[in-house]
């Protein structure tokens, strides 16, 4: 059985982004992205919304000679995974192993995960939240960094009550927390 996971670089108070949409207080270092690139290495497939599609195929077609080790090993590593995008207005996909999906059908995703397939990574606060709601999520990775933005884009839904057992946690020497979650059903 597959297992669905939600990832999330957010602010100390809970945002994927300022009010503005700015984002680039999260920027990883070299330490905390080795990191991700080993937790997403084995993910088989990436569901996303377009906005977070729209911020992360610049992977695709990134130049990767001459950059660090842990951009070209993060690059493949999305390059390898299969793509949907959930969007109702996005025309066509500007990376290879994408498809799009005009709406969110979370019995379509619980059916991938009964199957015996790689793990699935579900990316972006809003579309994440109706996976939340629907009950699909089995793990929660959060790298909480050190700064508060006060308002903006919220990394977990608002309105949902979730109840989660701690199962891994790590500080990097940027300051930022990481903390893994498994959801209590």
């Amino acid at each position: 059985m597959s297992r669905l996971l939600f990832a999330a670089l957010a602010s100390l108070d809970g945002y994927m982004a300022d009010e503005d949409g700015n984002f680039d207080w999260a920027a990883p270092d070299a330490e905390e992205h080795q990191f991700v690139n080993d937790l997403q290495r084995d993910i088989g497939l990436h569901l996303y919304g377009r906005r977070m599609y729209e911020v992360l195929v610049a992977w695709e077609t990134m130049e990767l000679e001459g950059a660090p080790d842990v951009i070209a090993d993060f690059a493949r590593i999305w390059r390898a995974a299969d793509k949907v995008v959930y969007s109702s207005s996005l025309k066509d996909t500007s990376s290879e192993r994408t498809r799009i999906e005009r709406t969110f059908d979370p019995v379509a995703v619980r059916r991938l995960k009964d199957e015996d397939g790689p793990d699935m990574l579900i990316g972006g606060p809003t579309l994440a939240a109706k996976a939340f709601e629907a009950g699909i999520v089995d793990e929660v990775h959060l790298f909480l960094a050190p700064v508060i933005v006060g308002s903006g884009l919220r990394a977990l839904p608002a309105t949902i009550r979730l109840d989660l057992e701690l199962t891994a946690e790590r500080r990097f020497g940027n300051g930022v927390i990481y903390l893994g979650y498994r959801l209590v059903r």
